[in-house]
């Protein structure tokens, strides 16, 4: 989900600069630094990245730049005025405190979002918003596209830790048959030590309790589920669109049922191709959070 893009224009008397970049996230946040003066423009922005990104978490900022001579310098006395209460709000707050704040100075105020505007006056702004609108559409495709490209990269690298989680898991189901003969010689030789020291002990109860053991010590079950999670994983990363929430899910499973296969491996061997698997697993998830 990390991406980058950024481009410069000029249209009459405005000229701007954008950046646009993304990093990992769980879902999708936009953050949007452009000028507010201009009407529809951050609202027109939004449409267009929320229909393109479904997730990360993206930063689109654009410096504009008027030459023009009758462009002028004006504070919004609002914006002003709202910046103001709020640092008197703190200053009070840190005073009944005990707590001595700097004193503020004015640039750090004309410095807060919205307070000094750069405008022409009245002027309509619609014709610099459809401009700006139509520029950033080349802009947020040249981002999609490094994306892309890492995406492709990407699926190499999860493809390859599938295919190590899917011999794992083979060679757990080889192991876990292999097993089977030292299990069943070692419930013999518990049974014949429980009979041999429970005189009057229930039979058909002792065979209940081995076989309940028995049945808490076999994974094919879990090896069953990871097969299946294994061809899930590989249709999703088959799939067109957004898979990468269900990816992050699908994670999840293979590490529970990893998890499960250990504690019922009583096994040297199969307990560390297990741990293997977990390993794997956690790699898996980690470039997961990659995928959009």
């Amino acid at each position: 989900m990390t991406g980058f893009a950024s481009a410069k224009g000029q249209s009459g008397a405005h000229g701007w600069a954008w950046e646009l970049r993304s990093v990992n996230a769980k879902g999708l946040d936009l953050r949007l630094r452009v000028p507010d003066w201009i009407a529809g423009l951050e609202a027109g922005l939004r449409a267009r990245m929320g229909a393109a990104i479904t997730r990360g978490s993206v930063s689109l900022s654009l410096r504009l730049m008027r030459e023009d001579e009758h462009a002028t310098l004006s504070v919004n006395t609002a914006q002003l005025d709202a910046v103001l209460d709020a640092l008197a709000m703190i200053e009070a707050r840190a005073l009944a405190r005990g707590i001595d704040l700097a004193p503020s100075r004015a640039a750090d105020l004309l410095a807060q979002r919205g307070v000094l505007e750069q405008s022409g006056g009245d002027e309509d702004t619609t014709a610099l918003r459809d401009t700006l609108l139509k520029a950033f559409e080349p802009l947020l495709a040249d981002f999609l596209a490094m994306r892309a490209a890492e995406g492709r990269a990407l699926h190499e690298v999860l493809m390859a830790q599938i295919d190590r989680i899917e011999a794992l898991t083979a060679e757990a189901a080889a192991l876990a048959d292999s097993r089977r003969a030292d299990m069943t010689e070692a419930l013999r030789h518990n049974l014949s030590r429980v009979l041999d020291n429970a005189a009057g002990a229930d039979a058909d109860r002792v065979a209940q309790e081995l076989a309940l053991i028995s049945v808490k010590a076999d994974i094919t079950e879990e090896l069953d589920r990871l097969r299946a999670h294994v061809g899930a994983a590989r249709d999703l990363l088959s799939a067109e669109g957004a898979v990468g929430r269900k990816l992050d899910f699908l994670t999840q499973e293979f590490n529970r049922e990893a998890n499960t296969l250990c504690s019922k491996s009583q096994h040297k061997a199969l307990t560390a191709v297990g741990l293997e698997l977990k390993a794997v697993i956690d790699q898996l998830r980690e470039q997961v959070q990659n995928v959009e």
